[in-house]
């Protein structure tokens, strides 16, 4: 049974769209299914960068994030295939656990800036 990530847009942004190849910075905080936080970079203390769309982080912040603006905060409900899959990672995310991550947009860099 495969489940659908589903992209739940809490508040909308109106700056730069997030599109394949850019440069994101984020915070984040994401949940297993059973409302544990497994990771949260406002508890890091600094916001995450990464490149999206091109297969850094899970398929799920891939397809998800697309078209987001910034100053935008989105919802993402990850089915397992969309996150790790099979695999575990780190000490909390089991195989086959479904993901939920609550995403705040800062900055978009793309290859114009």
């Amino acid at each position: 049974m495969t489940q659908e990530l589903q992209i739940i847009d809490l508040h909308r942004g109106e700056g730069k769209t997030v599109v394949k190849g850019a440069l994101i910075t984020t915070q984040y905080t994401g949940w297993l299914a059973d409302g544990t936080v497994f990771d949260s970079s406002h508890e890091r203390g600094k916001p995450f960068q990464c490149v999206i769309g091109t297969g850094r982080v899970i398929k799920g912040w891939d397809i998800g994030l697309m078209g987001m603006q910034v100053g935008g905060k989105r919802k993402l409900l990850v089915p397992a295939q969309l996150a790790y899959g099979e695999r575990s990672m780190g000490a909390h995310i089991k195989p086959n656990s479904d993901l939920t991550f609550e995403i705040e947009l800062l900055e978009v860099l793309t290859r114009d800036d």
